[in-house]
């Protein structure tokens, strides 16, 4: 379940439903977590971050549509991630996979803190990193997200899942 959210139970199948704040820095109405075939029901940040890291849109795209974003959106769309990654169980080898794939320079601060353990110590100072930043560490952040999504799809997913976010097609 995801930390900080609702959660309904809807015919004996759990269906999770993220926190209205969050909603409401985002501009979307409610957002549904439910499987199989639910992908058409993410969020357009949680669709791209999940495209981005499954291969299906460029992390430059992401970028892009990551820099047309408020700043308040911008932080929200940064916690999203984090908890993305969290969930996959990020670890340090994957940041440092993901830093690699990030384009961000090495001696940036998001990159010096992300190769650091503990990782979710970590990710918790690059979210609250100042508004110049946001853009290096979305990059870095997603990237890692992609490594650690991707293992945990090969691992724990692999053949039988169910999670909306794995189906986006």
């Amino acid at each position: 379940m995801v930390k900080g959210a609702d959660a309904v139970e809807t015919s004996g199948k759990a269906t999770i439903r993220t926190a209205p704040t969050m909603q409401s820095w985002i501009g979307t109405s409610r957002t549904w977590y439910s499987s199989p075939g639910a992908g058409e029901d993410l969020k357009s940040s949680e669709r791209i971050i999940n495209e981005v890291a499954q291969g299906g849109r460029a992390l430059d795209d992401a970028v892009a549509w990551f820099s047309s974003l408020e700043q308040d959106q911008q932080r929200a769309v940064l916690h999203e991630v984090v908890r993305f990654a969290m969930q996959a169980h990020a670890s340090v080898e994957d940041a440092r996979e993901g830093l690699l794939r990030s384009g961000v320079k090495p001696t940036m601060t998001p990159a010096v803190l992300i190769i650091r353990e503990p990782t979710v110590e970590q990710m918790g100072k690059i979210i609250n990193l100042p508004p110049g930043e946001y853009v290096k560490s979305f990059r870095v952040l997603v990237s890692v997200f992609a490594v650690a999504d991707a293992r945990r799809r090969e691992t724990d997913c692999r053949g039988s899942c169910s999670h909306a976010w794995h189906n986006l097609s």
